[in-house]
C-alpha cells in the first residue's frame, strides 16, 4: 500500500483549504508545528460513552440497561455542548439509518457529537490483519462523517513478534499516513491517544505525530493514562508537552502514572495547562471510577467546569 506524502497531500484542494483553515505555513510539516489557534483559549464539554460501558454493555443474550440514545439524553440533562459515540458500543452492522438516528438526536438536543473512537493497532506487519485495521479505521472515518463528528480518536499499536520499537514506529507511521490521507478528504481529523505500545511514552507519542505528514493528525490527550511517566510531576510536565498538539482532549477523575500508580487528578492544573497551550476545543471527561457513572458524573462535571471557568 503506498505512502501518501505531504506533497501528494497539499496537492489536493482539501488539503490546500486546510492548511489555510488550520494557520498551517506552506512548505512546513504542520505536524510537526504546535497547532495555531488564535484568539483566546475555548473551552467546550462533552461526556465519552466509554465511562458508562457497564450499562451499555450486556452478558451475551441479554439487553444492556442503556442504549446510546440513553446516553445522548444523559448529556443533553447534564447541559453539555457534546456528545462522544464510542465505537464499541454500536449495534452491528453499523448502518447508515443508526448513524442518521444518532445525528438527528444529538442535533434536536443541542449537542454536538463530538468525536468518535477505535481500538486499532497499526504495529501489524503487511497482510491482511493491518489492513483489515487500516480498513477498520477508514470506515470509522466514514461513520463520523455521516454523523458530523469532527475527529476519530486512535491508537498506535505495540511492537509484536519481534518487531523492534522502530519497526513498530514506521509501521505505525504508514498506516496512519494512509488514514490521514483517506480522513482529510472526508474532513476528518484522527487523534493519536496516549495509551500504551508505542505512545506509553510521550516521547514516542510525540515523533509518531512529528513523522506523519498529514495536518489531519492531531493528539487525543487523555490525562490518565501517563503510565510511562516516572512521577506524578513528570506526568504534568508530559501533558504540557502534548498540549499544543491536541484536537481533542480526555479528562480522567484519576491520574495513573509509573505503571499503576494512581492519584487524584488536578482538574485545575489541567485547564492551567491548556490554557497556556491556547486549546480551543472539547474537554471530554472520561469516566473509569467504580461509583455508578450517573449520580458520579454530574458531581464530578460540575467540578470539571468550575475548574476550567
Amino acid at each position: 500500500m503506498p505512502t501518501f506524502t505531504r506533497r501528494r497531500f497539499l496537492g489536493t484542494a482539501i488539503a490546500g483549504w486546510a492548511a489555510g483553515a488550520l494557520g498551517i505555513v506552506p512548505g512546513k510539516l504542520p505536524a510537526r508545528e504546535p497547532i495555531h489557534r488564535p484568539g483566546p483559549p475555548k473551552f467546550k464539554f462533552s461526556l465519552a460513552a466509554y465511562g458508562f460501558r457497564s450499562l451499555l454493555r450486556a452478558p451475551r443474550g441479554q439487553k444492556p440497561q442503556w442504549t446510546l440514545e440513553d446516553f445522548i439524553r444523559y448529556c443533553a440533562e447534564l447541559q453539555l455542548e457534546g456528545t462522544e459515540l464510542t465505537s464499541y458500543y454500536f449495534p452491528r452492522p453499523v448502518t447508515d439509518s443508526f448513524l442518521n438516528r444518532m445525528k438527528f438526536l444529538a442535533f434536536t438536543l443541542g449537542l454536538d457529537i463530538s468525536g468518535t473512537a477505535v481500538g486499532n493497532d497499526f504495529c501489524y506487519p503487511p497482510g491482511p490483519k493491518r489492513q483489515e485495521q487500516i480498513q477498520m479505521v477508514k470506515q470509522w472515518v466514514d461513520y463520523a462523517a455521516r454523523m458530523g463528528a469532527p475527529v476519530v480518536r486512535i491508537f498506535s499499536g505495540r511492537p509484536r513478534n519481534g518487531q523492534s520499537v522502530q519497526q513498530a514506529h514506521r509501521l505505525a507511521v504508514e498506516a496512519m499516513e494512509e488514514c490521514c490521507h483517506y480522513a482529510g478528504q472526508r474532513g476528518v481529523f484522527l487523534a493519536l491517544e496516549n495509551h500504551g505500545g508505542l505512545t506509553r511514552e510521550i516521547g514516542g507519542l510525540l515523533a509518531l505525530v512529528r513523522d506523519v505528514e498529514s495536518p489531519w493528525l492531531g493528539v487525543n490527550l487523555d490525562t490518565g493514562n501517563l503510565h510511562g511517566s516516572p512521577t506524578v510531576e513528570a506526568a504534568y510536565r508530559d501533558m504540557q508537552r502534548m498540549a499544543p498538539y491536541a484536537v481533542n482532549v480526555q479528562v480522567k477523575v484519576s491520574l495513573t502514572y509509573a505503571g499503576r500508580k494512581r492519584t487524584r487528578g488536578d482538574f485545575a492544573r489541567v485547564a492551567r495547562i491548556l490554557r497556556q497551550a491556547g486549546y480551543r476545543g472539547y474537554i471530554v471527561l472520561e469516566y473509569e471510577e467504580p461509583e455508578d457513572p450517573r449520580p458520579a458524573c454530574r458531581r464530578w462535571m460540575q467540578q470539571l467546569r468550575e475548574a476550567f471557568a
